[in-house]
């Protein structure tokens, strides 16, 4: 699994001009998932994300967490973060899982996020989404449940 983390002011997602899910100060997530993931990967970005410090504390070092602020969390589902560009000008997705493996593991994170964080907000699976947000810092970090970029 991989996801792209952006700590945030606000943020919003829309489909066909209707908002699905918005937030206040905190994280959104991008999140991708590959065919050969399991609920294992799920569950270590999920607890990544949750205790990543990002947050300034009074002196302006980034040492408090979603949880230690307790913020929101937007999850927004994208399989192109397994797009690869190594060959040719047209991305290829091969190695993204099917709609169903993907959905399965993307629940499961938002599952999970629910039990620990009281504004769990999504966008919608395999949807058209416009996400709209204010990037914060701007701090923004990459994940993969193979390795840490």
């Amino acid at each position: 699994m991989r996801a792209v983390l952006q700590k945030v002011s606000r943020a919003k997602v829309s489909v066909k001009g209707a908002t699905v899910g918005e937030i206040g100060k905190g994280i959104v997530v991008f999140l991708g998932v590959a065919k050969r993931d399991s609920e294992k990967d799920a569950i270590y970005l999920l607890e990544k994300t949750l205790n990543i410090r990002v947050f300034e504390d009074a002196a302006g070092k980034m040492n408090f967490s979603l949880l230690d602020i307790r913020g929101e969390l937007l999850v927004v589902s994208q399989f192109t973060l397994f797009g690869d560009t190594r060959r040719g000008r047209r991305p290829s997705f091969i190695e993204a899982a099917p709609p169903e493996k993907a959905n399965s593991l993307y629940e499961l994170f938002v599952g999970e996020a629910r039990k620990q964080i009281e504004t769990v907000q999504t966008g919608r699976f395999q949807a058209m989404m416009e996400i709209e947000l204010i990037n914060d810092g701007p701090v923004t970090i990459l994940l993969d449940s193979n390795k840490l970029f």
